[in-house]
């Protein structure tokens, strides 16, 4: 007969091999080595001399981010609401000091060169606005049916994103924006608040598409109103406005089955944009063809599960809510970027999660996949202190 105090001995031995979640850590872990596969050859003849230039640098990448994705997955995820205000702080200090520090590039300043890579402020505010915005929504619950707490945690959100959107980046900012509405249907609010802040929403379109222009006001770069509305009809000015669309439905188009390999002369003789980074996904298509950008896509499925599952399986609620961002700000990554390759959402420069070129980018999808681990581990290990089992 096995006492309490051995049994107690097991769960604690056993709580290190309960901590990563396998199926989440396989998925991770796949989509890294596809990235580094892709990359490799989206870019082989990118750079004469060094054609390993940029697989190199997006492996490095990916080890950092799963050694952080670990460390995260050890921290208790909890304490992050006590450092709430001053994680809020550091998000919009970031994306302020890319105003002073950063590096302009095509118009856009959204970086700060440390040397090795340029760090983006605001792929890294993606994360600490989940864990922020979530404990500031654990804290008003009991006021979650108010408008007043909507309105609050809105403009938290909307603060950011705005100052993301005149780098101008675009596409952050609306991840920003999927995050806060995550966040509050997953804390239960009031179906109304949304109906209210769905016109608020229109409103908003409204005026900055349509009203500030008829009085002379650019609320959004011409290029980037292009790059909205060129989905809608990319056969209009194929060789403007209409051109990376174009080139990525040709892409996609010619793999076919199983790909043209060597033969994908869009990525290869560099028809298609941005084949490293934004497009990664229309080179997955051209060069693997459906079988492989179904196993990508696969593997974002699996992703998504198990972070949905995590939310399911939370020891508080707090943690349900960080789960349900991340989910969100993953899921909307993926539906834009992909949608966008095939010609079904507009151009926003949303990068592909794991799989598109950046240390930004991969280093901070990692960080909240360590945060889901995080969520997973503790809720395994208070199941098993209670005698309960969670798949």
């Amino acid at each position: 007969m096995v006492s309490s105090s051995s049994a107690a001995g097991d769960v604690r031995e056993a709580g290190p091999r309960l901590r990563l979640d396998p199926l989440l850590l396989l998925a991770t872990v796949g989509l890294i080595a596809a990235s580094v596969y892709v990359v490799r050859t989206a870019t082989v003849d990118d750079l004469p001399g060094d054609p390993n230039y940029y697989m190199n640098r997006q492996l490095a990448y990916g080890c950092v981010g799963l050694v952080l994705m670990y460390l995260i997955s050890r921290f208790d995820y909890s304490r992050l609401r006590e450092w709430r205000h001053g994680l809020y702080a550091v998000a919009i200090a970031g994306i302020l000091l890319v105003y002073a520090l950063g590096v302009s590039t095509r118009g856009s300043r959204r970086a700060i060169e440390l040397g090795f890579f340029n760090f983006q402020a605001s792929e890294l505010g993606k994360v600490l606005l989940v864990v922020s915005l979530s404990a500031f929504t654990v804290e008003r619950m009991r006021h979650l049916n108010e408008p007043e707490t909507t309105c609050r945690i809105v403009l938290l959100a909307v603060i950011p994103a705005m100052l993301v959107i005149a780098q101008p980046d675009l596409g952050s900012g609306l991840v920003y924006l999927a995050i806060v509405l995550a966040v509050l249907f997953v804390a239960g609010t009031k179906w109304t608040h949304f109906a209210a802040l769905a016109g608020l929403g229109a409103i908003a379109i409204t005026l900055v598409l349509v009203v500030a222009p008829t009085l002379g006001v650019e609320v959004l770069k011409p290029y980037q109103k292009d790059r909205l509305t060129a989905f809608l009809s990319p056969t209009d000015d194929p060789r403007k406005e209409g051109y990376q669309i174009n080139q990525s439905l040709t892409a996609i188009g010619s793999g076919g089955k199983t790909g043209r390999g060597d033969e994908a002369t869009q990525t290869r003789l560099d028809f298609l944009p941005e084949h490293h980074t934004d497009f990664i996904f229309s080179v997955v298509g051209e060069e693997f063809g459906f079988v492989g950008a179904a196993l990508v896509l696969a593997l974002f499925a699996l992703v998504i599960w198990r972070a949905l599952k995590i939310l399911t399986m939370s020891k508080n609620f707090y943690g349900a809510i960080v789960a349900g961002g991340i989910t969100a700000m993953l899921m909307f990554q993926v539906f834009v970027n992909v949608g966008m390759t095939i010609g079904i959402m507009p151009i926003t420069g949303i990068p592909l999660p794991l799989m598109s070129y950046g240390g930004s980018s991969v280093l901070t999808t990692l960080m909240a996949i360590g945060l889901l681990q995080s969520i997973h581990a503790q809720a395994r290990e208070t199941a098993a202190a209670k005698g309960l089992r969670t798949t």
